[in-house]
Parts: structure tokens; sequence; C-alpha cells
């Protein structure tokens, strides 16, 4: 991230200074539109960290009603074959194996923002098995290259913007969304397993005697490593796999009642189980309180570095060399931005898309129009997923974990381009 960091603020102040040197004094000055930029955007992280507050404080506390009414023992039960195969590093019983499951759950239905809490509180569990403090676990760089892959049924938020901007038919995205996911989520994996032999995790003596100690477990999860029979666990994927054509016939009348139920049914079986819900509730939304405060620094450092790359003009810069080119793949310069943009920025992207799909002359439904909105609903902010999940546990090496990230994105906009000029061009 250090090296990461300083490219992305030498390239825009070297860009902008190019661009000073030769400015004749009309209008803003590129100096002064860069400064702007820079001072804007650090006020937008603290903005966007204090509105990450209130989402995080009321997911977690609904995930610690989850939690003590043992509703993570279930999942992680009926997970358990797929999730212990992915993850063999992590006890099947430990409490990171729920906040995971719950992490992609969240994504799958589009829940970005209830997605981040549930990742948050996977990262830290994950961090308790870590032998080396600040720097990511094989687990950490899998469990992070999933997220930026973000396997989606449900892309909500990107079919009710389709829907407010006119569109004949805003879930129609449904089918391009899944298959670019899909392949961004397998690309994701298998990166990750073929990029960690040239980035090993450091071991020294004490990690063999952390070896033979057993990994601290959240004893609400008791039963959680048995595991279910192996066919009810086939009978649990079987009906995720029928909820995909419903997404697609019924996503747009499905997406208002997801938030609204996921409340009442933690709530409900939190009831059921005799927990003290109120009391969980709070509990949980203090952590999300606190943890949401602790990213503040992590954001500012990135979205700064992101802002000064489109005030200086690099980004634009590097769209019009690009763009001629990419428009012979299906990706047009109009949709180049919100490719670049999407893994360093989500304002960004979602500011780019939301320009392009209202301009009169492209409209939701145009080719460009249902790229930039698969591409808006299928691919994940990397960088910002690196900055608040890392910065979280203060991992400070994250090893392959950002490469990991890159090629699931780039997989997922060549998935992106195809299946929209499959069903659209």
């Amino acid at each position: 991230m250090n090296a990461i960091f300083f490219s992305l603020v030498l390239v825009a102040f070297l860009t902008a200074a190019w661009r000073q040197v030769q400015w004749t004094g009309e209008g803003i000055s590129p100096m002064d539109a860069l400064s702007q930029g820079m001072v804007q955007s650090a006020g937008g992280a603290v903005e966007l960290a204090i509105g990450l507050v209130g989402v995080m404080a009321l997911f977690l506390g609904l995930m610690k009603v989850a939690e003590e009414g043992g509703l993570l023992t279930v999942i992680a039960r009926l997970i358990r074959p797929l999730m212990v195969r992915l993850f063999p590093q992590v006890p099947a019983d430990h409490p990171a194996m729920g906040a995971m499951i719950l992490n992609f759950s969240a994504n799958i239905l589009g829940l970005g923002n209830a997605a981040t809490p549930f990742g948050i509180r996977a990262m830290q569990e994950l961090n308790r098995l870590n032998t080396r403090p600040g720097t990511a676990t094989d687990p950490m760089v899998l469990f992070l290259a999933m997220n930026t892959s973000s396997l989606t049924l449900l892309p909500t938020g990107v079919i009710a913007l389709r829907a407010s901007a006119g569109s004949a038919d805003p879930a129609a995205i449904l089918p391009t969304t899944l298959f670019a996911t899909l392949c961004s989520t397998t690309a994701a994996i298998i990166a990750c397993l073929a990029y960690r032999r040239f980035f090993p995790f450091e071991r020294g003596p004490e990690d063999a005697v952390a070896a033979d100690v057993a990994p601290v477990v959240d004893q609400s999860l008791p039963e959680a490593g048995k595991g279910y029979p192996f066919a009810v666990s086939l009978l649990a994927l079987m009906a995720l796999i029928a909820l995909v054509p419903l997404t697609v016939l019924y996503g747009s009348a499905i997406a208002p009642w997801i938030i609204p139920a996921l409340m009442v049914g933690f709530l409900a079986f939190g009831v059921v189980r005799g927990v003290r819900i109120y009391e969980a509730f709070i509990e949980g939304a203090k952590e999300g309180f606190q943890v949401a405060l602790r990213i503040i620094p992590y954001l500012v450092a990135i979205l700064v570095a992101v802002a000064m790359l489109r005030a200086s003009g690099a980004l634009d810069v590097f769209v019009h060399w690009v763009g001629a080119y990419t428009a012979t793949f299906g990706l047009p310069a109009e949709a180049l931005p919100m490719a670049l943009l999407r893994p360093l920025s989500g304002s960004g992207a979602y500011g780019v898309m939301a320009s392009i799909i209202n301009d009169p002359a492209v409209g939701p439904d145009s080719y460009t129009g249902f790229l930039v909105s698969t591409l808006q609903g299928s691919t994940e902010t990397t960088f910002y997923v690196l900055a608040v999940y890392f910065g979280a546990i203060q991992v400070r090496r994250v090893r392959h974990a950002l490469a990991a990230g890159i090629t699931a994105d780039i997989v997922g906009v060549f998935a992106a381009v195809a299946a929209c000029s499959y069903l659209f061009a």
C-alpha cells in the first residue's frame, strides 16, 4: 500500500505541475484545482465515515443479536463443507466463519453497506488467529479478494438508480451482473491460490508453538464445528440456486423488502431464542461505532489520493489515450472512466454511472447504459475495501491481496463486456 499510495499522489502531482506550467491564466489553475480536490475529498472521507457510523452500528447490533441467539452457529454448520475447503486454516467453529458467511450473504443480496460491518467483524476475528500482527494471512487475503469480486444476485442500489433514470426494465442487469460476479469471484479464488507462492507468509519459531495451541474460539458457537449432514447442506445449496431465477424475474419487487426483513428476522430470531435483544443490540452497536471512527485515517489517505488523480487530469489523459482501443472490444470511451474508477472510488464511479444513464443521448437502456450499470453492480471498490478492512485491524503488509483484487476486477470488467455484448449490443 505504501508504493500504491505514493504512486497515485506522485502521478497526480506531476500531471498537475505540467499543466500548471502550460496554464494560460484562464479559469482555475491546475494546482488550485488539485488543492481544492484534496481538501474536499479529505472532508468527504470524514463525512463518509460518519455516515458509516450509523449503518455499522445498526448491522453490528443485529449481528450481535444473531450471534447470541445462535444463528451464526446454524449458518456456519450449514455452509461448513464449502467454507472448510476454502478456508482450511480457520477452525469451523470459530466466529470468523459466521461473520464471513453473513458478509458474503449481504454481498450476494447487493447490500454493500450491510456487508461492510460483517466484513470488518470477520477481519477482526481472523486477526485473532494471526501469528504475525500487521501482516495479512492467507484467509484474510482470500476473504478480501472474494469481497472485491462481490458475487451478486441482486444489485439493489443500481436497480433503484436505473428506475429513477426512467429505465423501462431496471432489473434487466440481473443476469449480466450475476455472470460478471461469478467470473470475478472465480478469478479471485484462483488468483489468491496462484499468487500466494510469490508472497509467502513469513513464519518464525513462535509459529511452531502457536500451531500446537488451540485457537481462541467463541464459546457461543460450541456446535458449529460438527456441521450438518451433507444432504442438508446440499438441499440448502439447491434452495439458494433456486433463488437465481426468482431474482431475475422479481428482482425489482424483492429489493425494497431485504433490509426491513433482515431487521425483523434477526430480532424475531433473538426473541424466539430468549435473547435480551435490546441489550445485545446496544452492545453490538457500540462496537460498530468504535470501528467506524477508527477507519477515518485510512479513508482520508486513499480518498485524497484518488481525488488528486482525478483533479489533476491524469485520469482524463489516460482515458483519451486508451478509449479508442477499448471501444473495439466493446468498452466504449464513455464507459472507460467507470471501469477505471470503480476499483478506486465508489462515489466517483457512482457519479459517472449516474451521469451516463441520465444523459438523454445515452440513457439507461442503451448498450453503454447497461454496461456501466453492470460494472457498478458487479465490481467492488478494491482500494476502499483494502483501506477499511485492513485499517480496522491495523494490517500494513497486505501481501498479494491487492494483486488478487485487481485481477478479479479486470476479469469482472471483461465478463461484464462479454455479457452485455451478448444480450444488449
